[in-house]
């Protein structure tokens, strides 16, 4: 499925938001907040910081609307291929999900960790009643649709003509997701890898045809 020459020219500048995200997922996780389990005095004074409520607002819950907005463009500019549709359709509903989970830390977190720090005992059994099996579970949903969608998102782009950019940008993010997670300092390297990807991608299917 070859890109259309009549899509309109602000979604083949919406494409811009797809390196746009990912840059915003690198900085978002260049620094990884301590273990609350075995150190949540430094986790209280890491959560209660400004960085940390703008990395939340801005890199996570900004940046997700701008990726959800990034891969509508690119269903349009492809005319509306079955992957697009899919990338559209799962990427919009992680990024809801998930935005359950980034507004959390953003809000939650701060106070508790203020509340900590002002010698409130139960701060840590509040902290560990808000990320409970509820918010676990959303988490573990949300992620599971982005990784489908950033897949069929990756497909999409092969099937427009730009199989390695396509197969670059959905390994790159399947390890942002799933690995990174696990083994943090792969987040911020795979995010930068994920957005190189849309950078062509957005070169090429910016351009009118």
């Amino acid at each position: 499925m070859q890109p259309s020459s009549a899509a309109p020219a602000v979604a083949r500048t919406g494409l811009w938001l797809l390196p746009l995200h990912a840059l915003l997922l690198a900085l978002g996780t260049l620094t990884h907040q301590p273990d609350p389990a075995t150190r949540f005095d430094a986790y209280a004074r890491y959560v209660t910081t400004a960085p940390f409520l703008a990395g939340h607002l801005g890199a996570s819950i900004a940046g997700a609307a701008l990726g959800a907005l990034g891969a509508v463009a690119l269903a349009v500019v492809v005319r509306g291929a079955r992957p697009a549709v899919l990338a559209v359709a799962t990427l919009v509903a992680g990024n809801v999900v998930t935005a359950a989970v980034f507004g959390a830390a953003a809000f939650a977190q701060p106070a508790i960790g203020r509340a900590h720090l002002r010698g409130v005992a139960e701060a840590p059994a509040i902290d560990a009643d808000v990320y409970g099996p509820a918010l676990v579970s959303t988490a573990l949903v949300g992620v599971l649709l982005l990784l489908v969608g950033s897949v069929a998102l990756g497909v999409a782009v092969a099937r427009a003509g730009l199989r390695a950019a396509g197969v670059v940008y959905a390994v790159a993010m399947v390890g942002f997701l799933a690995v990174g997670f696990v083994v943090h300092p792969v987040q911020p390297v795979s995010a930068v890898v994920a957005a190189g990807a849309a950078v062509v991608i957005a070169l090429r299917l910016a351009r009118p045809r």
